[in-house]
């Protein structure tokens, strides 16, 4: 893929983010800023790092020449069904789940993949729902860990 496929490709997806972000609002407005602001933010970034992408110079093609082609789309398509199961098996489950390809294609086994995943989603559910208010969803494991 040349830069320049990519470069239009982050254009495009930027614009999807900033389009189904202008409806992100906070049910109660007591911030500022709200909840649109960092996936508007995210997509400015990715949007302006395409246009450079686009615009700048050739490089040549060699630059993604010995890209690891494999594990890449593995890690892609993991993080896309992350996305699509994330409100259903909510976080901890769908983060370990997530941990077990993305860490296998960085050479981990499965189980390690698995464990560390596993940690990491009770971990991170527990620092962000419990200690500093931030609301996830606990999906199926609502009932053990107290949570939504």
């Amino acid at each position: 893929m040349s830069d320049r496929v990519l470069g239009a490709v982050c254009v495009l997806a930027s614009a999807a983010m900033a389009w189904a972000a202008q409806d992100y609002a906070a049910a109660i407005s007591y911030e500022p800023v709200g909840p649109r602001a960092f996936p508007l933010l995210l997509a400015c970034g990715l949007g302006l790092s395409g246009l450079w992408l686009v615009l700048r110079p050739s490089a040549g093609a060699e630059a993604f020449r010995g890209v690891p082609w494999g594990p890449t789309a593995l890690c892609a398509a993991a993080v896309l069904a992350y996305a699509l199961l994330f409100q259903w098996l909510g976080f901890p489950l769908a983060t370990a789940l997530m941990a077990v390809p993305v860490g296998m294609s960085f050479g981990g086994s499965w189980k390690q993949s698995l464990t560390g995943g596993a940690a990491l989603g009770l971990v991170l559910y527990l620092l962000f729902d419990k200690l500093l208010g931030v609301v996830l969803p606990a999906g199926p494991l609502a009932t053990l860990l107290g949570g939504n």
